[in-house]
């Protein structure tokens, strides 16, 4: 049976981006609305695709994930341009082994407490690992903790904390967290990948390779989706959080 792949992205940029590759390019359609959300659908060698503007940020992107899983996928993919720690240097791919909701907690007097700090839950959610080392290699991406935030890191000084807090980091993006608590509820495999488009740190816009990365983003999916998925080595562990690194932050 071909897989069925759903990949989520937050704006339209990304999706296109994903769509725009040497090997979907004139294979995609729009194939109508799921919840209001437009789908755009290409039968490719690793099977169906599926691809969705998912909106900006975990909430949008777990109630627009939660919506399509109803529909049956086999693996869902939150995919996308982000930041990246000094492991992935700006135009590289990121492949997720875990994702974190790095800025959910609270601040106090001695700075941020994370919520897994706090007790009040984990905040480090680990994914499939035989599907992060499948995405890893088709793509040639660095891999380690992708990090979920809902406000971009702007200076060096939270960048600075934020790897301390968790030193195996390698890109930062919005939605990770949101489409993995979506597809662990769905019973779903999840991957997160990301195109390095700026170093996570002081906000340079001007110094940003948005177009760059978009066409590392197309380029990276291009290789993800040339053979059948279904071969790639498969981990069947459920996606519960992870208990916090000795030492760390979150």
């Amino acid at each position: 049976m071909s897989a069925r792949i759903l990949v989520v992205t937050a704006v339209a940029a990304e999706r296109d981006a994903v769509l725009a590759g040497q090997l979907l390019a004139g294979r995609s359609q729009a194939t109508g609305t799921v919840a209001g959300l437009q789908v755009y659908r290409a039968l490719t060698p690793a099977g169906l695709l599926d691809v969705v503007c998912g909106g900006v940020g975990p909430v949008a992107a777990a109630v627009s994930t939660g919506c399509l899983l109803r529909q049956g996928y086999s693996l869902v993919i939150s995919a996308g341009i982000g930041g990246g720690f000094p492991a992935a240097e700006v135009g590289a791919v990121a492949v997720a082994n875990a994702v974190v909701h790095a800025d959910l907690g609270a601040e106090t007097a001695d700075g941020f407490l994370s919520m897994a700090e706090l007790g009040w839950g984990a905040v480090r959610y680990p994914v499939d690992l035989g599907w992060a080392a499948a995405l890893g290699r088709r793509t040639g991406a660095v891999t380690g903790a992708v990090l979920t935030v809902s406000t971009v890191t702007g200076s060096q000084q939270r960048a600075d904390q934020l790897l301390a807090s968790h030193p195996d980091a390698v890109a930062e993006g919005m939605e990770g967290v949101g489409v993995c608590l979506a597809a662990a509820q769905a019973g779903v495999p999840f991957a997160e990948l990301r195109a390095i488009a700026n170093p996570v740190g002081p906000r340079h816009r001007e110094s940003w390779r948005i177009p760059d990365a978009l066409a590392a983003l197309g380029a990276a999916f291009d290789r993800l989706l040339a053979e059948p998925l279904l071969a790639e080595p498969l981990l069947a562990e459920p996606l519960l959080p992870e208990p916090l690194p000795p030492g760390a932050g979150a």
